[in-house]
């Protein structure tokens, strides 16, 4: 693969005389390492891989292109043995981005391009039957670490001896935050005050939202919630706590690891503690037997009136409150639970849970 200045030719965004000879020109670009190449038209993808492994030391398998379409120009599927003159590709530079670690860097984070190139949209979730298989996976342990080591939660009130802990997000499980309102306020979820106020009594309460401090700190102040006199909120927590796995199914995405919020603060959270609210079941995929997906909050001007989520809730969290542990608890089934508490309530059975 040569470098540097202008083709020899048409590539492949033009009509060159000599197809043997033609060539494309592609500015790559691996984390902060960029450079320029001319790379011959008759190469294919597999050749580019091989040349971008001598430049770069990752392995042509571990390598993801972005910038090298799917598809051919007759709409064919693209592999390792397709040539660089089957492919749409821009005249003059071509941009290329490798994403990928090097064996040795295994545990290297990955970059904002990764996460901007790769992660879902944030209103796109995982089915139900989703997994993530390698939890335990060193790559995502060690990124917990550093997270527990270096990242700096929001302090308010702080935590509560004797409290169990409650982790909300904040955009469509608090607020719909895309619905267009008159005022900030009417973005707020109905009982969103009743329902803190009721379980500040027994948890210690946690907000985090996949966004940025200033916009949780924004959202929180708008809603009434900062400097509450009827409940106190432990901390906040944004997007810098997450960590980005992968998924054989599903790709790359950015999730919420309660480990960060146990290794932080041992004393008072814990997986037998903790129960987390979200209305994406990614974000608590390396802890799903914490989460509970709550139903989003969407279109509020026409759903207002019908939106009691966060009551019915409330009923789940005292329900629970007083046991030894949550472990072995099945979240997704909170409504059967709260029904049978009904039931056996109406029927004036004494009943522990």
């Amino acid at each position: 693969m040569a470098e540097g200045g202008a083709a020899g030719g048409a590539g492949a965004g033009g009509g060159g005389a000599d197809a043997v000879d033609a060539t494309v020109s592609l500015a790559l670009k691996w984390g902060k390492v960029a450079w320029e190449a001319e790379v011959p038209t008759s190469s294919t993808v597999g050749d580019l891989r091989a040349a971008i492994e001598a430049r770069t030391g990752v392995r042509a398998a571990k390598q993801k292109l972005i910038g090298v379409p799917k598809t051919t120009t007759a709409g064919g599927g693209v592999d390792d043995d397709t040539p660089l003159s089957a492919l749409k590709l821009k005249a003059g530079k071509h941009k290329v981005t490798i994403i990928g670690n090097r064996d040795e860097d295994a545990l290297v984070e990955p970059t904002a391009e990764e996460r901007e190139e790769l992660a879902p949209e944030d209103d796109l979730d995982l089915p139900e039957e989703a997994e993530l298989a390698d939890k335990e996976n060193p790559l995502y342990l060690a990124r917990i670490a550093k997270r527990v080591e270096t990242y700096k939660p929001k302090m308010l009130a702080g935590f509560k001896p004797g409290k169990k802990v409650l982790v909300l997000d904040i955009d469509y499980t608090l607020i719909d935050h895309r619905s267009v309102v008159e005022t900030p306020i009417e973005m707020m979820r109905p009982y969103l005050h009743e329902f803190l106020t009721a379980a500040n009594e027994h948890y210690n309460i946690v907000i985090w939202s996949a966004t940025s401090m200033k916009w949780i700190e924004l959202k929180m102040q708008e809603m009434g919630v900062t400097g509450n006199t009827a409940y106190e909120i432990a901390c906040f927590m944004d997007h810098g706590a997450m960590i980005t796995v992968k998924s054989a199914d599903y790709g790359l995405f950015n999730t919420k690891p309660l480990p960060v919020l146990w290794g932080q603060f041992p004393e008072f959270a814990s997986p037998a503690n903790t129960i987390m609210f979200d209305d994406l079941r990614r974000n608590f995929l390396m802890n799903p037997d914490n989460g509970l997906r709550i139903k989003a909050c969407r279109n509020l001007p026409v759903t207002r009136s019908e939106d009691r989520e966060l009551l019915r809730l409330t009923e789940y969290l005292l329900l629970i409150k007083d046991l030894d542990t949550f472990e072995g608890l099945d979240h997704r089934r909170w409504k059967d639970y709260v029904r049978r508490k009904r039931r056996r309530d109406e029927a004036g059975i004494d009943d522990d849970f």
